[in-house]
């Protein structure tokens, strides 16, 4: 039996010549799967004949754009997930994604092997390969970049060799992967880090510096979703995608930063997410008026542990999943509204109100209503700095202690 390739297939140059070129290593069919998750540009359709074009047997593409709103970037909003407190999880939270839809292409049309572009370097084998075995382990899986030594330079060789019916050119230095919920760029004259990102860089985001008027906005939260703006009810993606463009307008998401990669190399990486940033800073304010004190902080460290789990690849695996239970066992009472104001690459909330927040104005206040009982506050502090107080006793006598003329 003729052996199948289910192939991740973005359109570009590289996928589009492992086609030929994974027929020609395997003796086998190859299936083209393309996903389309919101990241605009090329007509679907046209992606799709791009592949039959190149040789593939089949050519599926899906439109995840709902399933990717709603099962991927709403979880990490709700996770406030930010690796490394500064990168919102663009790209990890795409490639689980992608990975359920080669799977099941591959139980649907016979296929025995999945394959992937990614290269020996970058966390994204690590995110599709985990996946793939954690949804199906009988699926072997090859790697034309890294498994056959491919580069790009082989990969406009060979097709021109076989005269393959796409633009041949390595025109773009960079490297770039988006979708809806942002838009990542790498490689080029960004590997110096010293050199500063040029305006031709960006897509998402105009110029944060041209002043464009501010724009307010308000956010509804029903059990930690996001629901409607300015009042009105939208879907999720239709809410990342409006925020995207009301966010983008105002320079909003630009992110330049150098992160640690799971291979343990640094990488420096250029991010746009006008949406998720506005998304996720939107729900840490609703979360500080609705989550009781001690909820709130261990919630911020399993939010940092989420984040490292899915930047790792284990969207799958059992510990994201039961931190996905946690996270949403804290979102019953994350209901209200957001004011923020979006200007000059800035996100500042300016207002709150909830149904089932904590804040009590009658506990607040310091003027005339004031409730809170001041005279319980006396034994509290003593109490409270008690251990302590009688630690730093014990080490003074020892001569260890804190004293009054430390440097502190």
């Amino acid at each position: 039996m003729t052996s199948r390739v289910v192939l991740a297939y973005s359109g570009g140059l590289d996928t589009s010549v492992a086609i030929p070129y994974l027929a020609k290593m395997t003796g086998g069919e190859v299936i083209a799967v393309s996903l389309d998750l919101g990241q605009g540009g090329e007509d679907m359709e046209s992606v799709r004949q791009r592949a039959l074009d190149c040789g593939a047997v089949e050519s599926i593409v899906v439109d995840a754009r709902d399933e990717f709103a709603d099962e991927y970037c709403l979880p990490t909003i709700k996770a406030n997930a930010m690796y490394m407190k500064q990168y919102p999880l663009v790209s990890a939270i795409s490639r689980p994604l992608i990975v359920k839809h080669l799977v099941k292409a591959a139980q649907e049309h016979g296929g025995s092997h999945v394959s992937h572009g990614c290269t020996g370097k970058g966390n994204d084998q690590v995110r599709f390969e985990v996946s793939f075995r954690a949804l199906d382990p009988t699926l072997d899986i090859i790697a034309p970049a890294r498994d056959y030594a491919w580069t790009r330079d082989k990969a406009i060789a060979f097709a021109e060799e076989i005269d393959l019916p796409i633009e041949q050119s390595a025109a773009s230095p960079f490297s770039i992967d988006q979708n809806v919920f942002g838009r990542a760029i790498e490689t080029g004259y960004l590997e110096d880090l010293w050199n500063a990102p040029t305006k031709d860089i960006y897509a998402y985001t105009e110029d944060p510096a041209l002043g464009n008027a501010p724009d307010e906005v308000v956010i509804s939260f029903e059990k930690g979703k996001p629901v409607a703006i300015d009042g009105k009810q939208m879907s999720m993606l239709e809410i990342i995608e409006e925020l995207n463009r009301r966010g983008g307008a105002q320079g909003i998401g630009r992110l330049d930063m150098v992160e640690d990669r799971l291979v343990g190399i640094k990488s420096r990486e250029i991010y746009e997410a006008p949406g998720a940033m506005i998304l996720i800073k939107a729900h840490e304010a609703m979360e500080d008026v609705t989550l009781e004190r001690e909820l709130a902080r261990y919630k911020r460290l399993v939010d940092a542990r989420w984040s490292e789990e899915v930047y790792d690849g284990l969207w799958f695996g059992p510990l994201k999943r039961s931190l996905d239970a946690f996270i949403d066992s804290t979102q019953d009472n994350v209901n209200g509204d957001i004011r923020l104001v979006l200007q000059s690459g800035q996100i500042i909330v300016n207002g709150r109100r909830s149904e089932t927040g904590l804040y009590d104005f009658n506990l607040a206040t310091y003027d005339t209503g004031d409730t809170f009982d001041q005279t319980a506050a006396k034994g509290f502090v003593q109490l409270h700095g008690l251990s302590a107080q009688i630690a730093n006793k014990r080490d003074r006598e020892q001569g260890n202690g804190p004293t009054a003329g430390a440097q502190v």
